[in-house]
């Protein structure tokens, strides 16, 4: 099912602001038992939630941005806005495993060179790792359904990022017990495992979102849903070209198809008509189709059309 804008808006806006405020009362959690609770790992994980409210409010600028009605400069919306929400978000989050990562190694030096007197984690600050593997998961699956739904890739980030919390939760929470049965060198080990987690989520989403913003399209399977669309409509005798552009979550389709020679003007106009009904009616997220058609032409040997996918960006040569 595909959503109206205002009610796609409406579910990002939710996801958003449930993460924000989640994230902020964890930051504050995790801090301060962190340190109460003496446990390096929990206050790494707490200083990955600070950064998390940071991203949180960043990405519902960006949404609001995004929400901009088209204009003379930007034709077809601001939609893209929510692709660079994501980008930010993989920044954040590689830039907060790297801060965790040096934080956690320079603790485990000072552990195993006796220039720490690290006895183990209270049990309170286990309670709150469990307790924030059980709220993340939860957050991860709400976020992944609405990212899903709403295919908007700034939630998708998001969930990838709750997602990335619940492991680091496991890891803190695994750290404080080992470290409580007298390895306390575990404890900070935890933090560093929990910062090449962080790691790899944040490279996963910079590497999903800079695709969408070079305009990545799902050329074959778009190409072969407009072919059967078209294969029962009889007026349409070829399908020529298919140009494919991404503006956010939604397609806007350039499609060249031949026709009979002797039709008229008129005729053409009805049938060109006609395939933009089929193909909005039919296809997620289709926004606008862009329809030139003209007299066959012979087919090629191979009898397909030639699809062409170019992002917004792009110009033909």
């Amino acid at each position: 099912m595909v959503l109206d804008t205002r009610s796609r808006d409406v579910k990002t806006g939710r996801a958003v602001n449930l993460g924000l405020a989640s994230n902020v009362f964890l930051a504050i959690l995790k801090t301060l038992f962190g340190i109460v609770g003496n446990s390096p790992a929990l206050l790494a994980d707490g200083l990955n939630s600070t950064s998390d409210v940071a991203q949180n409010l960043v990405v519902s600028i960006f949404m609001r941005l995004s929400h901009k009605p088209p204009d003379l400069e930007h034709p077809y919306g601001h939609r893209q806005f929510e692709d660079v929400a994501a980008l930010v978000v993989g920044a954040f989050v590689v830039t907060t495993g790297i801060a965790i990562l040096w934080d956690s190694l320079g603790r485990m030096y000072a552990v195993w060179t006796q220039r720490s007197n690290f006895e183990g984690a209270a049990l309170d600050a286990l309670a709150v790792a469990l307790f924030t593997v059980l709220l993340k998961l939860g957050l991860t699956f709400y976020t992944r359904a609405i990212g899903l739904q709403t295919r908007n890739p700034a939630i998708q980030a998001l969930a990838y990022d709750h997602r990335n919390d619940v492991f680091a939760a496991l890891a803190v929470s695994l750290g404080i017990l080992v470290g409580r049965s007298g390895l306390p060198w575990v404890d900070p080990l935890a933090g560093a495992v929990v910062s090449i987690i962080i790691l790899g989520t944040g490279v996963e989403i910079l590497r999903g979102s800079s695709r969408e913003l070079m305009g990545s399209v799902p050329s074959e399977w778009l190409s072969a849903q407009i072919q059967s669309l078209l294969e029962g409509f009889p007026a349409v005798e070829q399908v020529e070209e298919i140009h494919a552009h991404r503006f956010g979550p939604y397609l806007v389709v350039n499609l060249t198809i031949g026709i009979e020679g002797s039709l008229t003007v008129s005729e053409g106009d009805r049938i060109a008509s006609q395939v933009e009904d089929r193909l909005l009616r039919n296809i997620e997220y289709l926004s606008q189709v862009h329809i030139h058609y003209h007299p066959r032409k012979i087919a090629s040997a191979e009898g397909k059309p030639r699809l062409t996918v170019r992002s917004n960006r792009e110009r033909p040569n």
